[in-house]
């Protein structure tokens, strides 16, 4: 269930912005963003070509980055690189700049290694590595690398843990320390990462990745230096930031003032079945935004909490989404203030766990998404289908060697003023792709059974919602088997009268029958043997407008395509079709009019 209010006022006023000018010309404005975005871009393809695990090298499951070299605030980030993490960058380099300062220990190959995700990260997965950058002497820049290694130790292989109560069940955190000083390697540092996971030879591919694409980095970084020189560039990095705030500015102030309300809800923490309430109070006052979520649900006992600073980098996310035209620097959030009390699940300190945050950072996405809605109907958008629904399967290969398999799957994109929803598609949190079928059957001793849309799961409207999926998947050999996932229970909403999507579903092969979890979309210890299967059916996106005003052939459309049954079309649409699935006009005209009556 979702609620939304509004409260709106009359008066507009602007704030004059004080940010920083610059004498740099457009032209060479231009080049320089172009050439430092690139920089970010050929950093990411050198990981995803180079890492070791399907999550980064196929799904993209990371980032690159230019950061200020006092605040750590973002400067560049590539156009491929995960969203959610951009954001969360800025606090991760501060957490290295902290440190510095108190230590006064920094050399120019220095590299720092962290994935605390109190302390600028998001879970224990995400692996960051910031790297200074330094010109005549002198401190520049950051340049930072982000990728999810695929297993971190804890209690459950991939570290998707649904029941774990602490941070200790979840993986081995570590915080900032030096895996490089001044160009020498820390093996002690890597031993210690080989020894808590499962697949230590993965992880030491994947950061092999990491520190290559910062190598590759600096040389780029260097030569555009050397080129244009360290004033030009500098100056070029406060013109970005001086431009995203002015932009965001613009975009606020041609909002109406106001306070617009809005809230949705995860299912369960994972170890209870009591729901989680994410709730939003946005304020508009001309040009500044205020964005409060004191109303938010207390820390829970599960994994379905997260730190300040990925609550702060998801509405960063959502304000991209909904305000294209501003580029993704921090400047863009110099016109917010974030209300995130430590009293709510949005901003715990350890060891509460926070391994689900994806679930999480979702919920909060949509009721940004749902609050600005209200200020501005014409960005309505329905619901996505909000769950990364990160399956993991576990076991032994015949010679005796350990695999891990984790994924996140797809699923419905909401309704919108102009078109459907898409079908199968990513959540708004990246732009990572679902890993293909053949690598992991390639990588992991599974057979995927069925990778199809599902449907009638789409919710309905005159624009529809996109389909969600069925993924079967066969184990080759005996395994574990855990799930972390939401939409189980309250359904992707559908917005100006649309209907809501399909809920998620699990299920898995026992001897005993089909079984599927207590807690709708979370469960962990489901052992499965050679041969057996688990079956995941994942939402729609929720739908837009009235449904009897959709145009009825592509109802008609929808049914001979397998999107929708006959009798959803009926009962949803108000269309009638003949046996051979034609459209019925007589009836189908018939059926909207006894319904509008």
């Amino acid at each position: 269930m979702t609620t939304q209010t509004t409260t709106k006022t009359t008066t507009k006023t602007t704030t004059k912005t004080t940010t920083k000018t610059t004498t740099i010309d457009p032209v060479t404005l231009a080049v320089l963003k172009g050439r430092l975005e690139q920089i970010a871009d050929e950093m990411d393809a050198t990981l995803y070509r180079s890492a070791f695990n399907p999550i980064i090298a196929e799904a993209r499951d990371a980032c690159h980055g230019l950061y200020h070299a006092e605040t750590g605030a973002t400067l560049v980030q590539g156009t491929n690189g995960l969203p959610i993490f951009v954001g969360a960058m800025a606090f991760a380099v501060k957490a290295v700049i902290d440190k510095v300062a108190k230590e006064g220990d920094l050399h120019p190959d220095d590299i720092f290694l962290f994935n605390d995700p109190y302390d600028g990260g998001t879970h224990l997965n995400d692996f960051r590595l910031v790297r200074p950058i330094f010109r005549r002497g002198r401190l520049f820049c950051w340049m930072a690398s982000v990728g999810h290694w695929l297993d971190i130790g804890g209690n459950v292989p991939g570290n998707f843990n649904a029941r774990a109560t602490d941070s200790f069940q979840e993986g081995v955190r570590i915080p900032p320390v030096k895996l490089v000083k001044a160009g020498a390697m820390n093996h002690d540092l890597l031993a210690i990462l080989a020894a808590n996971s499962r697949v230590p030879v993965s992880n030491y591919g994947d950061l092999n990745g990491q520190l290559n694409a910062l190598d590759l980095g600096v040389r780029r970084l260097t030569e555009l230096l050397d080129e244009h020189g360290e004033d030009t560039v500098a100056a070029a990095f406060d013109a970005f930031t001086a431009r995203a705030e002015a932009l965001m500015r613009s975009a606020l102030s041609r909002l109406p003032d106001g306070t617009y309300s809005f809230e949705d809800y995860l299912d369960n923490d994972g170890i209870t079945s009591e729901k989680l309430r994410i709730a939003l109070d946005l304020t508009i006052a001309g040009d500044r935004m205020v964005l409060d979520f004191s109303r938010s649900s207390a820390p829970c006992a599960g994994p379905l909490n997260i730190a300040y600073s990925t609550a702060v980098a998801c509405c960063y996310v959502a304000l991209k989404h909904v305000f294209t035209d501003v580029p993704a620097n921090a400047g863009c959030l110099n016109p917010i203030t974030f209300v995130i009390p430590e009293t709510t699940l949005l901003a715990v300190k350890p060891p509460k766990p926070v391994g689900g945050y994806t679930e999480t950072i979702l919920r909060v996405i949509g009721v940004v998404f749902g609050a600005l809605a209200l200020a501005d109907p014409a960005r309505a958008t329905a619901a996505p289908f909000g769950t990364i629904n990160a399956l993991s399967l576990a076991g032994h290969r015949p010679d005796g060697s350990r695999w891990v398999m984790f994924s996140f799957f797809g699923g419905g994109l909401g309704g919108n003023p102009e078109s459907d929803g898409l079908n199968h598609a990513n959540n708004p949190i990246s732009t990572a792709t679902i890993p293909p079928v053949e690598i992991l059957e390639a990588a992991y001793p599974v057979m995927f059974t069925q990778w199809a849309l599902r449907p009638d799961s789409a919710g309905a409207g005159l624009h529809r919602g996109g389909l969600g999926a069925v993924y079967e998947i066969e184990a080759l050999t005996a395994a574990d088997v855990f799930l972390l996932g939401e939409r189980g229970v309250f359904a992707p909403f559908g917005v100006a009268g649309g209907t809501p999507a399909a809920l998620n579903r699990f299920v898995w092969q026992s001897d005993e029958g089909e079984k599927s979890p207590p807690l709708a979309s979370k469960v962990t210890d489901v052992k499965i043997r050679d041969g057996q299967r688990v079956r995941l059916e994942t939402p729609g996106g929720g739908g837009w407008g009235d449904p009897r005003r959709r145009d009825a052939e592509a109802v008609a459309r929808d049914v001979r395509l397998g999107y929708l049954g006959a009798e959803a079309a009926r009962s949803a649409y108000g269309v009638a079709l003949t046996d051979d699935g034609a459209l019925d006009i007589a009836a189908t005209a018939a059926l909207r009019e006894t319904s509008a009556a």
